[in-house]
């Protein structure tokens, strides 16, 4: 193996490591809240964005991880998931173990994509985010808007997929 193809296989394996790492932080944080389900899939999660977008938010699949909800919804009835819609609160997970990581989530760092932002102005209250302290279950529920009023720093970065 020469050096570009030992640099390409490490860039692949941190790329997996930090996805595995990522869900696997999603689903402590899920585990940790009795009202959370995770996102719904396949045709239930279709049923769901179309009962939305009914309503007139369009928001895609990836803007959210979970749904706090004060009853046990099933996503594969459409009217039920329209009779319970407004009760609904779409939570974007943010999880972190890292030591630098402070009591009241100082020193934590993550990003919110341009889905995430776009569904929280558009759900507005209905939109949360969930900052978890995976080392010391540490959870914050906040919003985009007090995340942005509270950050020491921001940097603003296009991703691009060729």
């Amino acid at each position: 193996m020469n050096l570009k193809e030992l640099l390409v296989a490490r860039r692949v394996h941190v790329a997996r490591f930090a996805n595995e790492k990522g869900a696997a932080g999603e689903a402590l944080s899920i585990a940790s809240s009795a009202e959370w389900i995770p996102r719904p899939k396949g045709a239930a999660l279709k049923n769901l964005l179309s009962e939305l977008a009914a309503t007139g938010i369009t928001i895609k699949p990836s803007s959210f991880d979970a749904i706090a909800a004060p009853v046990a919804i099933d996503f594969a009835d459409r009217a039920q998931v329209q009779r319970h819609l407004a009760s609904m609160v779409f939570v974007e997970i943010k999880s972190a173990s890292q030591k630098r990581v402070r009591d009241g989530f100082g020193g934590f760092f993550f990003a919110l994509t341009e889905n995430e932002i776009a569904a929280a102005e558009q759900l507005g209250e209905r939109h949360k985010v969930a900052l978890h302290n995976t080392s010391t279950g540490e959870i914050l529920l906040t919003s985009v808007a007090e995340i942005v009023a509270r950050a020491r720093s921001m940097t603003w970065q296009l991703s691009v997929q060729l």
